[in-house]
């Protein structure tokens, strides 16, 4: 038997997946943004340019096509969406912003599989590209809190959120967080850390090792090293957030796992995920349409909801939310082959009066039929022999009462939908 690719998921039940998709679609749509769609294959220079070389997702996790030895193009499988749609912005030359834009599909990434990761795992995507004003965070931010506390009804979830600072911010910062993790103070770090240390430094508080995590409780923050400019930013975020009632919490730490951040970043995390307790997380990328090649910057805003981890969140609160229901399935049985073209008009006709058919067309027993349309889940069966053939009738089975009655085959569509 041939397997599926570790790390990857069948999905036999779309129910719940396209419940999330479409209430994501509903809610968003309410906030005026408009569903895009990008492609799966990516120009693999589109990630070196935009997420940093020295990223994990760089160094380790892309996955990147063969070349043929005919051809010289880098291609690979999307790891994330932000920068595809910033790629779609600039390279189709959209005039109108902000541009308000979400996308769902699937995301690759090379890692080892855990509860909640996966190397083929699925997002939906939100970005405001030409967003100047701190408000955009705040609107952003606010929409995403009501779409888990209101549309899905969450409520064991928090939000986390810190301040990167500007461009102009970033060199004094960096001195003095080098000086720290060279000093005694921080003896102990992990061997990736100290890679990182020297060459993509902030990146050091995305290590998961408990030890560096306590050190850098000391370290120095980057919300104390802003601008007058960022500081006023900073503290209309937190003070519009608490006007519009959303609860957050400041966590210094916080600096999301990719290079083009800048300025604000957040994460809603839950503790019933374990390890990866991150479900949604984004932030500012006001520099990125220029590291893929425009000829301006574009100040934009942007988040991610990982579609997996909210199953987990959501799988003990299912029958409280509004999953659409099959439709009723009405299952046709012709009693032998004599019976199959009228049972086939019979299925034709009740579909295009909207009614959820099917048809078994393999000779067997009534006893196998029945038994069969009971696995499938039929509300109905409609049997069909040689006498309702003759007296143009059809015996139809409740399957849940058990009562069973014999209509007119012109009756039919009336009976059933009564």
């Amino acid at each position: 038997m041939i397997s599926r690719i570790k790390g990857t998921q069948d999905f036999l039940d779309l129910s719940f997946y396209n419940f999330i998709i479409d209430q994501a679609k509903d809610h968003f749509g309410a906030y005026h943004f408009d569903e895009i769609s990008t492609p799966i294959l990516e120009p693999v220079e589109l990630f070196q340019r935009s997420l940093g070389e020295h990223t994990d997702v760089i160094t380790k996790e892309m996955f990147i096509i063969q070349e043929h030895a005919e051809r010289s193009e880098a291609i690979c499988l999307r790891p994330e969406a932000t920068a595809s749609t910033m790629r779609a912005f600039v390279e189709n030359g959209v005039q109108v912003t902000p541009w308000k834009v979400f996308s769902h599909g699937s995301m690759f990434r090379y890692e080892r599989p855990q509860k909640g990761r996966y190397r083929e795992f699925h997002q939906i995507n939100i970005e405001i590209i030409g967003a100047q004003s701190v408000s955009h965070d705040v609107h952003l931010i606010t929409m995403l809190e009501r779409f888990f506390a209101e549309k899905l009804h969450l409520d064991t979830f928090a939000l986390a959120i810190n301040y990167l600072g500007c461009a102009n911010d970033r060199p004094a910062y960096r001195e003095k967080l080098y000086a720290f993790l060279t000093s005694k103070k921080a003896e102990g770090i992990c061997e990736n850390c100290q890679v990182r240390r020297e060459k993509n430094i902030m990146r050091v508080f995305d290590c998961k090792n408990p030890k560096c995590q306590e050190i850098y409780l000391k370290a120095p923050k980057i919300i104390e090293h802003m601008c007058q400019t960022c500081n006023q930013e900073w503290q209309s975020l937190q003070d519009q957030l608490q006007l519009l009632s959303v609860s957050f919490v400041v966590r210094t730490n916080l600096v999301r796992g990719l290079d083009y951040y800048n300025k604000t970043v957040f994460e809603f995390v839950s503790n019933d995920l374990g390890a990866q307790n991150a479900f949604c997380g984004g932030g500012r990328y006001d520099s990125l349409a220029k590291e893929i090649g425009a000829k301006q910057d574009c100040p934009s805003i942007g988040a991610a909801i990982g579609i997996e981890r909210l199953m987990l969140l959501l799988e003990n609160k299912k029958a409280q939310l509004s999953i659409a229901q099959p439709k009723a399935l009405h299952v046709v049985m012709p009693m032998g082959a004599a019976q199959h073209t009228l049972a086939l008009m019979i299925a034709d006709t009740l579909l295009a009066a909207g009614l959820c058919t099917d048809v078994l067309l393999e000779q067997d027993s009534v006893k196998s039929m029945m038994r069969q349309a009971n696995r499938m889940g039929a509300a109905y069966t409609l049997v069909i022999g040689d006498s309702e053939q003759q007296e143009k009738t059809v015996t139809i089975k409740n399957m849940i009462t058990g009562t069973q009655e014999t209509i007119k085959q012109i009756e039919l569509v009336n009976y059933l939908k009564r």
